[in-house]
């Protein structure tokens, strides 16, 4: 779920010196000499590969020459940490699991987290572009390669733990999902970098506002854009064919969902999924919805369970979370994430740097609040924008948070292993919050298919501990640590997975 991937490349030292400060030195009309410590890091991935491009047409260095943002690869970390954690231990605790469809939990803010990072990272990236045209070009490229690799990972080829198959019928191909949704975002911010900021230097608040308004209006405009089709849109009677977990047990049936209706944000006569049916068709969405869990839908709420005794006809029916509609909304949460890596660029303070930090961060999560209690709940299947205030804001704040730790107190041996996993992000999340690896790894086993080295270890804690709960969150904590010293290992090696 990039700065889930390295969207981002560095930029030259003599590239670093034409930063202006937002709030140049009060007795002294030029800006005073950097402080090496407060120099903010080029990029957000470390360890570029040397011989690589960077976006903007200038050949890469070598990572040993550009300075890191520590504390933006322990975000990133931080952030495929709780991925993991969540999806695997989101079983045993439904608590931490995302939410059945209106409201927030722990799970929900993987995503806004990811995507706000890659809007941090652009911020920096394209801080001065020698030509536009190639930068484009590479962003295209580099957009391609991301949503191609988010259809190979998630559009049903591989079919995860515990099944010892793979393949898709290409009639049923999903094509949305988390990296091509990271890949949509990542385009239109980066776009939005080459082309859209005004010439001029920064030298003071209201300067750094003129130079980087029209970014505002964009992100201004896809939310009109959303709102307007969300509670525009008409949304008429459907149907779908339904499999499997009950209504006729295995067998097809087919079930009508009666809508007619315009502005609901219910599950079965939204807008985001009316267009998703329309333009992607029912086969290419998610079939196992979150919504499957609410207490309509299941006896075991706000797990997955069976269908209950009179259950609505729209339960079995597929929604896609990382929908066309929805991901116009999420990109928003990069542009947000622009606006931070802009403050790095152009403010050489930390102190400063915290300060616009948080005084932006406060105002979304206080606009956030605003929009539902004036109706607009928070949704994360749906990406309603008091959803994107309120994670944009925590974002911006754990992003502070972590800064002043990392960057500032050098608190670095408590989080070396996020860092690591934050270098190595990509590759982790391909092993591990797809599965690759656990799936690989039960494709040996002893006699039965359930007497493999996973599932026999996730068993034995949960015997340890008599509990099959914590004995999950023990194993899931440990996989967590095992990830984070295969981070590690490569990070010795200096071998980065990057597209």
């Amino acid at each position: 779920m990039s700065t889930l991937i390295d969207v981002a490349e560095g930029a030259s030292d003599s590239e670093r010196q034409h930063r202006t400060p937002l709030l140049p030195h009060p007795s002294s009309p030029s800006p005073p000499p950097p402080d090496p410590r407060d120099e903010a890091a080029p990029e957000i991935a470390p360890e570029t590969p040397p011989g690589d491009d960077d976006d903007d047409g200038r050949g890469a260095r070598s990572p040993s020459s550009d300075r890191r943002l520590a504390s933006l690869d322990v975000f990133r970390g931080l952030t495929v940490a709780l991925m993991i954690l969540v999806d695997d231990a989101g079983g045993a605790f439904p608590a931490i699991n995302h939410s059945p469809w209106f409201g927030v939990t722990l799970a929900d803010f993987v995503m806004p987290f990811f995507l706000f990072g890659v809007g941090v990272s652009v911020g920096l990236v394209f801080k001065k572009i020698s030509s536009k045209p190639l930068a484009t070009r590479k962003v295209i490229i580099r957009t391609l390669r991301l949503f191609l690799l988010g259809l190979l990972l998630q559009g049903g080829y591989f079919h995860g733990r515990n099944q010892l198959t793979y393949g898709v019928d290409v009639g049923k191909i999903r094509w949305l999902g988390v990296l091509q949704r990271i890949s949509i975002g990542y385009f239109l911010a980066s776009i939005s970098e080459i082309w859209l900021v005004s010439n001029i230097s920064v030298d003071s608040t209201l300067a750094f506002l003129r130079k980087y308004y029209i970014q505002w209006t964009m992100a201004i405009l896809l939310c009109a854009l959303y709102m307007g089709m969300v509670y525009g849109l008409y949304i008429p009677d459907w149907e779908y064919q339904a499999v499997g977990m009950s209504f006729s047990s295995n067998q097809s049936s087919l079930q009508n969902v009666y809508c007619k209706t315009r502005g609901s944000l219910e599950p079965p006569c939204n807008a985001v999924g009316f267009v998703d049916r329309y333009l992607l068709g029912e086969n290419h969405l998610y079939q196992c919805p979150v919504y499957r869990r609410s207490k309509e839908c299941s006896v075991n709420s706000p797990d997955y369970g069976p269908l209950p005794p009179n259950s609505p006809g729209w339960c079995l029916a597929p929604f896609d979370p990382e929908g066309v509609l929805s991901s116009l909304m999420a990109a928003v949460t990069c542009f947000v994430g622009l606006q931070y890596g802009h403050i790095l660029v152009h403010v050489k303070s930390h102190g400063q740097r915290m300060l616009f930090w948080s005084m932006l961060s406060l105002p979304l999560l206080l606009s956030g609040y605003v929009l539902e209690i004036l109706g607009i709940p928070l949704c994360k299947p749906l990406y309603t924008p008091s959803y994107m205030c309120i994670t944009s804001g925590v974002s911006g704040l754990v992003l502070t948070v972590v800064f002043y730790l990392v960057d500032v107190k050098h608190w670095r041996m408590p989080t070396v292993f996020l860092q690591w996993m934050g270098m190595n992000a990509l590759i982790i999340f391909a092993l591990a919050a797809c599965e690759l690896f656990p799936a690989a790894m039960q494709g040996f086993y002893w006699r039965s298919p359930e007497n493999n080295l996973v599932d026999i270890a996730e068993r034995l804690l949960q015997g340890a501990f008599h509990s099959k709960k914590w004995g999950t969150l023990v194993f899931v904590m440990l996989e967590i640590l095992f990830w984070g010293c295969v981070a590690g290992f490569l990070h010795m090696k200096r071998l980065y997975v990057r597209l």
